[in-house]
């Protein structure tokens, strides 16, 4: 079974507060001068900022933050941010990939910028009873 898609917009804006909020300043989050001299194609978004943008979609199939019992990812390829007023998107999609007897719903999760991968080995286990 499919879970609805979420769609997160990601501006430079949201990496300006989360740097404020997280305390990573790296100017590859903020310099285009600066990240393009480190070989990447421009501004990225912070890997935890796009992590949290999946938990944030894991907990709404959810229905809340506490019945998210694991959730992790492994980074795959930057998410990168152009400098304009509408950014980038990022999709998120999870199919079920199995429920136990004991209430719980593991997830298999996709996330997708320009339509290529930005997360591997996503998943995550969500409380279905109470």
């Amino acid at each position: 079974m499919e879970l609805s898609a979420k769609t997160f917009q990601v501006t430079r804006a949201d990496l300006v507060r989360y740097a404020g909020a997280s305390g990573d300043f790296n100017p590859i989050h903020w310099s285009d001068r600066f990240a393009t001299e480190v070989g990447l194609p421009g501004v990225i978004a912070h890997g935890m900022f796009t992590m949290a943008l999946v938990g944030r979609a894991v907990t709404e199939w959810a229905g809340s933050p506490d019945a998210v019992v694991e959730y992790g990812v492994r980074f795959t390829r930057p998410v990168v941010v152009p400098d304009d007023d509408r950014g980038t998107e990022i999709e998120v999609t999870a199919r079920v990939r199995e429920v136990t007897t004991d209430g719980l719903t593991r997830l298999d999760v996709t996330a997708t910028c320009g339509g290529e991968k930005v997360l591997s080995q996503a998943r995550a286990t969500i409380r279905t009873t109470r």
